[in-house]
């Protein structure tokens, strides 16, 4: 009995230790953009930070710099790969191009810290197909103005960045007036269709050689260089130096072929980033890696957990706040046209719109998703909730009241169960829209369905959107088909006779 109490005892000490070891391991998050390079820089970034020994989250695709900025800004994320032209051009606004010890010097003062160049320049370049660019005649971007019938497509980011389309038309008077804004990815897409003829693209995307494209001079010196760096929270150094000091293997490490032949990787041969980031840092730096792939189950599991959190706890939230909002509507008139002209505005706010709107208030991941989809699922069911209390007939309600019902008996004995099929309507419609819209909470965050469709986009995957577009369609009719189990289960027989 001693051996086994000081066997239990043993144990009891190693899983405690074990328990304040991890406790005691730094907690690090690496953030980076959805476009394909980023991601590996991210990866990289993520299993250098793991061979340490600290705990390491990845969250990829989060969107485009102002996302990144402002998330390293709150501490959301400790560390994430930029270019130093986005820097000086995006983030402190200069006029001119900054040297890496200016950029380095101006975001001390904001405590962040910058790496070394990790050993290329992806630069922007306008490209165009090469049999169109011989037809006209189109050698350099200058060469564009003479031909303002053509057809750009840029990606959105590039369409409102000072170093993109707005300067970039300004340094070289560009007449074109067709100007598209669209996902960086798919604009290789329509250019290969040709529905637009000339885009913009990084001059390590592996699509160039690909399509066969041809990069246009920038022969007025309008892009700065895009030397690749890290950009990281001063705190970072304190909190976990080994993680710092083990970015620092990358710098002058990454060749341009060598980041051109890893997006070719990911976007041509469909590696995943993580086996990639692995082969490179064990080929170039010697660092082994024990990340591995996840499995298409495993990834389904994970998505379909943090959908249904997201579409769950949105649209609890918003059936405790819609139903009672309703009943105040069809109570009182005046306060309840004002209820439902609000309720009203908010659903015409694009979805992408009212996302992006609740990041400077409650940041990245699922409270702005959750919060953003709450105020999507008002309005079918306060609207449904005012229409079944207001279409009660009159004799019922006077009749109610000639019993001596007070008036919240009369609304919980025969006002809600009589307006219950309305109700029950509107929370299913709400649902089955909160499952479609949760998908776009990827954009920042937040997992779920929308991660896969948004990953296929960017890799050109059909199997990849098929995974999230699928079972979003699958859910949405659970949804409504657990609805549908509910009228029967709440709502009388003889209403839904009647209804029918």
């Amino acid at each position: 009995m001693n051996g086994i109490t000081r066997h239990s005892l043993r144990a009891l000490a190693l899983v405690l230790f074990a328990q304040t070891a991890l406790a005691q391991e730094p907690i690090v998050t690496v953030g980076s953009k959805k476009f394909t390079e980023s991601v590996i820089l991210g990866e990289l970034l993520t299993q250098l930070a793991a061979s340490t020994g600290a705990q390491v989250e990845h969250r990829s695709e989060l969107g485009g710099t102002r996302i990144l900025w402002s998330a390293l800004k709150r501490g959301e994320i400790d560390a994430y790969p930029e270019y130093t032209g986005t820097i000086s051009k995006e983030i402190l606004t200069t006029g001119e191009a900054a040297t890496i010890d200016e950029i380095r010097d101006a975001l001390k003062a904001r405590g962040m810290v910058v790496s070394e160049p990790l050993g290329f320049n992806n630069t922007y370049i306008l490209g165009m197909k090469k049999d169109l660019a011989d037809e006209r005649g189109i050698r350099t971007i200058s060469d564009l103005a003479r031909h303002p019938d053509l057809r750009f497509g840029f990606s959105s980011e590039f369409m409102d960045r000072e170093d993109g389309w707005p300067g970039l038309r300004r340094d070289y008077d560009l007449p074109q007036r067709d100007i598209r804004g669209m996902d960086h990815d798919l604009a290789y897409r329509g250019l290969a269709a040709g529905s637009i003829d000339v885009v913009d693209f990084y001059s390590t995307d592996a699509e160039i050689e690909y399509y066969g494209l041809r990069a246009l001079e920038d022969d007025r010196a309008h892009f700065p260089r895009y030397d690749s760096v890290i950009v990281y929270r001063d705190d970072l150094e304190g909190r976990a130096p080994e993680v710092v000091a083990a970015f620092s293997a990358l710098e002058h490490a990454i060749t341009a072929a060598d980041m051109t032949a890893m997006n070719a990787a990911a976007k041509i041969e469909s590696v995943s980033e993580a086996r990639i980031a692995s082969e490179f840092l064990e080929r170039h730096l010697g660092v082994q890696s024990n990340r591995r792939d996840v499995g298409a189950w495993e990834r389904f599991w994970v998505n379909t957990a943090e959908h249904l959190f997201l579409v769950a706890v949105s649209l609890a939230g918003a059936i405790l706040v819609s139903i009672p909002l309703g009943v105040i509507a069809a109570r009182f008139s005046r306060v309840g046209q004002a209820i439902l002209g609000t309720v009203g505005i908010i659903q015409t706010i694009p979805a992408l719109a009212l996302l992006v709107f609740m990041i400077p208030l409650l940041g990245i991941g699922a409270a702005p998703a959750i919060v953003a989809l709450f105020l999507y699922s008002l309005l079918p069911i306060v609207r449904n909730t005012y229409a079944g209390l207001h279409d009660i007939p009159r004799p019922i309600v006077e009749s109610a009241i000639a019993l001596g019902l007070s008036p919240s008996r009369r609304l919980r004995l025969v006002e809600l169960p009589l307006a219950a099929r309305s109700i029950l309507a509107g929370i299913k419609t709400s649902a089955v829209i909160n499952v479609g819209t949760a998908t776009l909470g990827a954009l920042i965050g937040t997992g779920g369905y929308g991660q896969p469709i948004l990953t296929g986009i960017r890799l050109d995957d059909l199997g990849l959107i098929m995974q999230g577009a699928v079972p979003a369609a699958g859910l949405a009719l659970l949804c409504q088909a657990a609805f549908e189990i509910a009228e029967r289960r709440f709502v009388s027989k003889g209403l839904r006779i009647k209804a029918s």
